[in-house]
Parts: C-alpha cells; structure tokens; sequence
C-alpha cells in the first residue's frame, strides 16, 4: 500500500505543532465538463514548528495523531518570503 502524499500551501500556522495545509485540485465538473478548482485543508502535524503562513509543503498520511490531523509534514518546498 503506498503512503499517500500532498503537496499543498500552509494558510495557518497558530497552533502548536500543527500547521493548516490547503491543497488545490482542478477537476473536470461531471455534468458541465468545465474544469473547476477545489481546495481542500488538511491539518498537518509540524514537529519542530519549522512552517510558517505561505510555505510550500509537502504532507504525507500517517496515524490518527488527533481528532482531526491525520497527516504530517514531510518536507518545506519552498519557503515563504519574510522580512
């Protein structure tokens, strides 16, 4: 079975290592056949809180770490740019 993994942009970074990761997807609209996007987030477990709003990540699945975050963040892409 193949771990499943998302690439995806951090939107929020509030919480204690956890990071909110919106991932964008183009579908084709099955009736209208146009093709539409759709944003999904996933809460993200950050070990050492190392990501931060704007960041490009990578998540990948892993065991139920809360109610909700069942992904971890694998690698930073692409760091932000901050000041």
């Amino acid at each position: 079975m193949a771990i499943k993994e998302r690439v995806g942009v951090v939107v929020s970074d509030k919480m204690d290592k956890t990071v909110v990761v919106a991932v964008a997807n183009r579908v084709t609209h099955k009736k209208y056949g146009k093709i539409v996007g759709q944003t999904r987030r996933y809460k993200a477990h950050d070990e050492e809180n190392a990501c931060h709003v704007g960041d490009r990540v990578r998540i990948r699945e892993s065991r139920p770490l809360s109610r909700t975050k069942r992904w971890a963040v694998a690698d930073v892409l692409l760091a932000a740019n901050r000041p």
